[in-house]
């Protein structure tokens, strides 16, 4: 097994093995604290650019499988894991993790403190990473991790560049996506919708021109405010149709009504979140993967209601239009992997499409 080493820019060496795709990468490391669905992690485009810590300690031991991919063609740039199963065991296996990496080209190490690393992590906020192989000249290595420039426009790198339909039989749901989740598709389709799903520049013309019924504005990488001209088509369509946003979504719905945006020190990864829903006091374990979320004093009370708050540091998880059919949550009610807690949130836009249909018919 060969050595590799991952190294950080602030001068810190973990020396571990390697396992996956032979090749050097770069990106910014967080961490995740789910104890299941690597495969989902791995795929969720919203990790675009970044490197996996996984802080459960054996990763790899149910293999990869057909049914578990968020996306096609993942593009995190790492995986980090304190033990990875070369052997794989699960009547759904297809090839083992590290297979799987090869073929995706996405280096990986193993062997390394996981824990030592997350709490570093938790202390500094997340750093840019670099794997590499073992050199005895590491001086180069680290010049050049501290000049590389992470990427803006994430969603650009991930977003469909042409529509495509999912074909259903009920509500005609628009789809924008900017690194959408596959399971925001299938709770949809669940619910027997017909989707349409569009390009993430689209402007709000293109989307009312399609009559639909509703607007899912979902999930994806990097900074919201990378995204100027998709605020100027949720101004467009809002007021006119029903919108439910999703993580990056949410932020976007947010930031479109005149709220703002930080990035946060480590960010939620993992599917151990407790939410509350202030409205009822209910409570539910979320599933939630964002470096960025809304700033509460930022929210113009007038226009928006906060509708969710994270627990542990009261984030903003949710928030409603008072005058507009709109809402959004940063959490993923899809959930997965995770907790279905919060599944019930996809009834609820089915409901809210329904009473504005009716409002329409009736006016």
């Amino acid at each position: 097994m060969k050595n590799r080493l991952l190294m950080l820019e602030d001068g810190t060496i973990f020396r571990g093995h390697a396992f996956g795709a032979p090749v050097e990468a770069t990106g910014e490391i967080v961490f995740t604290t789910g104890m299941t669905g690597y495969q989902e992690a791995i795929t969720d485009q919203s990790f675009n650019g970044q490197m996996i810590v996984f802080t459960y300690p054996l990763v790899g031991n149910y293999g990869i499988n057909r049914d578990d991919y968020e996306s096609i063609a993942p593009t995190c740039k790492g995986v980090i894991v304190k033990e990875h199963a070369r052997v794989a065991s699960n009547w759904r296996n297809q090839f083992t993790l590290d297979e799987f990496l090869k073929r995706k080209n996405i280096p990986g190490i193993s062997g390394i403190d996981t824990r030592k690393l997350t709490r570093i992590l938790r202390e500094k906020g997340t750093v840019k990473g670099m794997l590499v192989q073992e050199k005895e000249d590491l001086n180069h290595a680290f010049d050049q991790l501290r000049a590389v420039v992470l990427p803006t426009n994430q969603v650009a790198q991930v977003s469909t560049t042409k529509p495509y339909p999912s074909p259903g039989s009920g509500k005609n749901v628009v789809v924008i996506d900017f690194g959408l989740k596959h399971s925001i598709l299938r709770e949809l389709s669940l619910r027997n919708c017909h989707l349409t799903i569009l390009p993430y520049q689209t402007d709000a013309q293109t989307i009312l021109d399609l009559n639909p019924d509703g607007v899912m504005l979902t999930n994806g990488p990097g900074d919201p405010k990378d995204l100027p001209e998709v605020l100027d088509m949720i101004r467009g369509i809002q007021g006119k149709v029903p919108i439910f946003g999703i993580c990056l979504g949410h932020q976007l719905l947010a930031l479109a009504n005149g709220a703002d945006t930080f990035k946060m020190r480590f960010g939620h990864r993992g599917f151990n979140h407790p939410v509350r829903e202030i409205a009822t006091g209910r409570i539910d374990f979320t599933s939630q993967n964002h470096g960025y979320a809304v700033d509460p004093s930022s929210i113009n009370k007038d226009e928006l209601m906060i509708t969710h708050l994270e627990i542990n540091d009261d984030t903003v998880e949710g928030i409603k239009h008072r005058h507009y059919p709109a809402f959004s949550v940063q959490f993923h009610p899809d959930a997965a992997p995770g907790p279905h807690d919060a599944v019930h949130l996809f009834d609820q836009f089915m409901e809210l499409m329904d009473a504005w249909k009716e409002q329409q018919n009736n006016a």
